[in-house]
């Protein structure tokens, strides 16, 4: 895929790479060379704005069998939309800043600006050995870099965004170890202390069943909702029923659109993914588990640090278990520490966006975050100190990393002239605003 991708951009011209990013070691010691990242340069006209356009071409995992309606990797058009894997994650906004530079090519019109590509293949992994390309290449590829553009995120609705900030991620492993094996609940339950019940009870002390964070320290880090916040929140195109119906359910934690914008990105929450070492196949098996690991993360926002986070959790934890007088033993591990990511949405980056997004669309777009996590978009801005914007061309209904992803035709031709107005937009922005 990474050879396909760098041979696409070598036939449109474009001065292409694939670096070398290392290998990856994988748990039983094998060891894997990692997809190397495409660059690639259109322009070096030292008079004009560069831009880089970051995507990636990996995606999940799919089979028919896990109910899709047609085959995940054969990219099938039904009445509009283009189902497909990584349809909209991230091989049709990846396509389409391709197309967008072969359109200006097609008009025999020169670049507005030079535009260089950074696209790799381990996004979906968490990004293996990116972080170390950027920062080996701060000083080369990324030096005459002035804007950095993403489009790896989705619009809220059916109107067009552009996207200002994202969550970041603390994903922990909180381990409970007890007898040497497991045993049979009827022959020793009633007589050890069970790892699994130690588990759930501090489970279920990390938040409330009003959402409210349990962890002392946490909430206090959080920047209050500013008024302009709210006003921006309110005047936001978002339908609650339709989310509902989404998602299939009949309740949500909030009953307001901006206290459920507000919690759906700009606070921090809880969420617990799973238990490994459990029983969870169909059927029963009356085992006491020896050893079992929840796997909880929280997503964290602006003002809030993974070290900090990291110390908060494990204290807490250990504290509430300590008062359970456990003879077992708990262990708890940060796994992930990816920090959030925020932008200036009056910067002239995003001024360029919304004059953009206006004379293609004929409106003005939605300002949103994302309540994920892209640890590139702070990568990027730590490492490079480049202004950044997040652009997205998917729709709110695209169902990405789901059964039957897709990318309907109008978002992705109308997206697709989005980035060709964007480039010209950038253009115009004044030198003084770099």
């Amino acid at each position: 895929m990474m050879e396909m991708t760098a041979q696409k951009l070598r036939l449109m011209g474009g001065t292409v790479e694939l670096v070398d990013i290392g290998e990856q070691e994988l748990p039983d010691g094998q060891t894997l060379a990692l997809p190397k990242v495409v660059t690639a340069r259109f322009g070096t006209d030292s008079s004009k704005y560069t831009v880089c356009v970051y995507g990636h071409v990996d995606v999940q995992p799919a089979k028919r069998e896990d109910g899709w309606a047609t085959d995940p990797y054969n990219l099938t058009d039904i009445n509009g939309n283009l189902y497909g894997r990584g349809a909209s994650d991230n091989k049709a906004p990846v396509l389409a800043w391709i197309h967008a530079v072969e359109a200006y090519q097609a008009l025999n019109m020169e670049l507005p600006v030079n535009v260089k590509f950074v696209i790799e293949g381990m996004e979906e992994t968490g990004s293996n050995g990116l972080d170390a390309m950027i920062l080996a290449q701060r000083d080369t590829f990324f030096s005459d870099v002035d804007y950095i553009i993403i489009s790896d995120c989705g619009w809220l609705s059916r109107r067009p965004a552009l996207t200002y900030g994202t969550r970041g991620n603390c994903y922990f492993f909180a381990e409970v170890e007890g007898p040497k094996q497991d045993l049979h609940s009827g022959v020793y339950g009633g007589t050890v202390i069970e790892p699994m019940t130690d588990l759930i009870g501090i489970l279920d002390t990390l938040i409330s069943p009003s959402g409210k964070i349990l962890i002392p320290g946490i909430r206090e880090a959080v920047a209050p909702l500013s008024d302009e916040e709210w006003k921006m929140y309110q005047d936001i195109q978002f339908d609650m029923d339709n989310y509902k119906n989404k998602i299939g359910v009949n309740q949500l934690m909030y009953s307001n659109k901006v206290d459920l914008l507000a919690h759906m990105w700009r606070y921090p929450t809880v969420s617990v993914h799973g238990i490994e070492g459990a029983f969870s196949d169909p059927g029963t098996k009356t085992v006491i588990p020896a050893k079992v690991t929840a796997k909880f993360s929280i997503r964290q926002v602006p003002n809030m640090d993974p070290a900090m986070v990291k110390k908060q959790v494990t204290d807490y934890l250990h504290s509430v278990f300590a008062k359970r007088k456990s003879p077992n033993k708990l262990k708890v591990t940060m796994v992930i520490g990816a920090k959030p990511w925020l932008a200036d949405t009056q910067h002239p980056l995003y001024e360029a966006g919304k004059a953009a997004v206006k004379r293609v669309f004929d409106m003005d777009p939605d300002l949103i975050r994302e309540g994920g996590t892209i640890p590139i978009a702070r990568t990027f801005q730590d490492v490079t100190g480049k202004s950044i914007i997040m652009m997205p061309i998917g729709g709110f209904d695209d169902g990405l990393h789901s059964q039957n992803e897709k990318m309907s035709r109008y978002n992705y031709i109308e997206g697709t002239k989005l980035f060709i107005a964007y480039l010209n937009e950038v253009s115009q922005i004044k030198k003084t605003s770099v």
